[in-house]
């Protein structure tokens, strides 16, 4: 078993060497959304290694190409669904907020201030900052993104 450090929860999971990222993230019943489906093409499964890079395998061509239109990323980015975890030492950041999949998951926040980032679940774009007013306007692109979701599910 390795050890995966999370944060900011300061929390510890374990894993199975080789057994992915996105593994250890979900035995600690963090709530990843998984909207593609675990296959790299969304954001809702990014996160930062800020110690270990050298401990998970090696980026893949679909991770980079994915990891080049999600905002908010630096060189620590990284799929959790497309490394596997192969040695300890591997200190993880999560990045925090909620990823938007649908309108009806944002109508139950409509009118309030937003007490997180609520985050575009392919591109990690923050769509409404925390602090900010929760609007109707935003159905409409939540709407956009269930009908992108479903064409990536769909290839």
């Amino acid at each position: 078993m390795k050890s995966i450090k999370l944060k900011p929860i300061d929390t510890t999971a374990h894993v199975i060497t080789g057994a992915s990222l996105l593994d250890g993230l979900l035995s600690k019943a963090l709530k990843v959304e998984m909207a593609c489906g675990g296959r790299g093409l969304c954001a809702t499964c990014h996160v930062y290694v800020r110690q270990g890079q050298s401990k998970l395998s090696p980026q893949t061509q679909r991770e980079m190409r994915t990891l080049g239109f999600i905002a908010d990323t630096d060189q620590d980015s990284r799929l959790s669904c497309q490394c596997s975890v192969l040695d300890e030492g591997i200190v993880v950041e999560v990045p925090v907020g909620m990823y938007l999949k649908s309108a009806e998951e944002l109508m139950q926040y409509i009118g309030e201030e937003a007490d997180k980032d609520f985050r575009h679940a392919i591109t990690g774009q923050v769509m409404i900052p925390k602090g900010k007013l929760i609007t109707r306007t935003m159905l409409k692109i939540c709407n956009d993104i269930a009908a992108d979701l479903k064409k990536l599910q769909q290839d």
